[in-house]
């Protein structure tokens, strides 16, 4: 394309990565909801609880101005494990008398005026209907990448968010982690010259082991175990989705998954790895190329013309391409005109010395998935009104480029993306895979 079309479609200027006002500012509580003081606790509930969410537990219970209240999750199992890591945690705290309830539905942990805040860690089919209702019952919320399943979700999301005045925290806990924050400051503040191209890797798995993207789920049918409501977890996924063990995994009541739930790597449960590594490496990429809240203007496929990678064009020039760098670690490399670093979880190197982390102070001894720095700002944003520093807006622009590739790999084709009206230009077949048809009844989910 031209660079006079870049810039009719896209109708990017200097202001692209700049946030709403209102994204920016302070956010009054939403006219219902309970007041924190200062000195309060944060109530909180967890929705979803699996293998992630157990981290997250151990992350916020360790808080002592938090108290987790509530649980809830279609797997019965899974909400025994809860309660007992609950009360075993405060139990060793000295608390002889502690009470924690549970939930099958997320409405009824939503309808309790006492929480103040909850977690949302479900599969990512759930993610926009849960949060757009929580943010209607007046909560805030953590929210687990990636932000939606399809885009349209998260456009719904990003205006719930703002008209009822909440707080929410992506879990991109990667923007709270000094090897990436380095690398970002390194990027936008100019110290690797003008920036010409980068390389974010998502990783491969056996589902797929040639691209990132998900692939239709054939996994053979099993019986829907006792204590699981098969029916709430598929929400608003077509009935033609059959359980598997693989889907909703749990080895049993007193121990973590022996695997991550694989319905991130099926369609339509999932978005492969494109959206679950891909939410955090894009990410950092969007993070260090000052296009928060902003994204690509063409998308192409890999094997399409002479492209061997799937490719994201911006409005700037800088071209990305999600291929491998450094083995099969997912990260990023960006190149600029007076060097290159790469970065991956607790991993920095740079083209030269000057452009080195400097000496680490992080808890290096502590799991990736429970160090605190996150989920800490999530609780001083709740108190303060101001946003954290992954808002909705940042998590849903992240999540758009890794559905954008998806839907490139879908066409096999290019097609032209306009991140200012975020619409896909002129192009009816890419615009009707933004978002799927839902079950009959949980359209209304995403009213606004």
């Amino acid at each position: 394309m031209q660079r006079r079309d870049f810039l009719r479609y896209s109708a990017l200027g200097a202001a692209a990565s700049v946030l709403p006002v209102n994204a920016l500012g302070a956010a009054p509580a939403a006219a219902g909801s309970k007041k924190t003081s200062a000195n309060a606790k944060i109530q909180m509930g967890f929705i979803g609880l699996g293998q992630q969410a157990m981290y997250l537990l151990s992350s916020f219970m360790s808080m002592d101005d938090v108290r987790v209240v509530a649980g809830c999750d279609v797997y019965d199992v899974k909400r025994d494990r809860f309660v007992r890591r609950v009360k075993d945690y405060y139990g060793k705290k000295g608390e002889k008398k502690v009470k924690v309830d549970v939930y099958e539905d997320y409405q009824d942990l939503l309808a309790r005026p006492d929480i103040d805040a909850v977690v949302i860690a479900t599969p990512d089919h759930q993610h926009a209907i849960i949060a757009i209702a929580a943010c209607k019952a007046g909560k805030d919320i953590y929210l687990e990448k990636p932000a939606t399943l399809t885009v349209y979700e998260g456009q719904q999301l990003v205006k719930a968010v703002r008209k009822y005045n909440r707080i929410l925290q992506m879990g991109s806990q990667q923007r709270s982690s000094e090897e990436f924050i380095h690398a970002a400051n390194l990027a936008r503040e100019g110290e690797l010259g003008q920036i010409r191209k980068l390389k974010v890797y998502v990783g491969r798995n056996n589902v797929n082991p040639y691209t990132a993207a998900p692939v239709p789920c054939k996994l053979p049918h099993m019986e829907v175990p006792a204590g699981l409501n098969w029916d709430k977890w598929l929400g608003p996924l077509p009935e033609s989705v059959y359980y598997h063990s693989d889907l909703d995994p749990i080895v049993n009541e007193e121990h973590d998954e022996q695997l991550w739930g694989a319905w991130r790597w099926y369609s339509p449960s999932g978005g492969g790895l494109m959206t679950d590594w891909g939410a955090h490496m894009f990410d950092v990429a969007q993070w260090a190329l000052g296009k928060d809240g902003s994204g690509p203007v063409e998308i192409i496929p890999p094997g399409y013309s002479f492209y061997d990678h799937l490719t994201f064009k911006y409005d700037n020039g800088v071209v990305v391409s999600e291929e491998p760098f450094d083995g099969t670690t997912p990260g990023v490399q960006i190149y600029g005109d007076e060097g290159w670093l790469k970065v991956s979880r607790g991993k920095f190197e740079a083209s030269h010395p000057k452009f080195n982390l400097p000496e680490s102070k992080d808890d290096a001894d502590v799991p990736y998935e429970i160090k605190a720095g996150h989920h800490r700002k999530f609780i001083d944003a709740i108190r303060s009104r101001i946003d954290p520093n992954v808002p909705i807006e940042v998590g849903h622009s992240s999540c758009t480029v890794c559905n954008l590739g998806n839907i490139a790999m879908a066409l096999g084709r290019p097609f032209i993306w306009n991140p200012i009206v975020q619409k896909c230009m002129h192009d009816e077949e890419a615009s009707r895979l933004l978002h799927y048809t839902y079950r009959p009844g949980y359209e209304k989910l995403l009213e606004v």
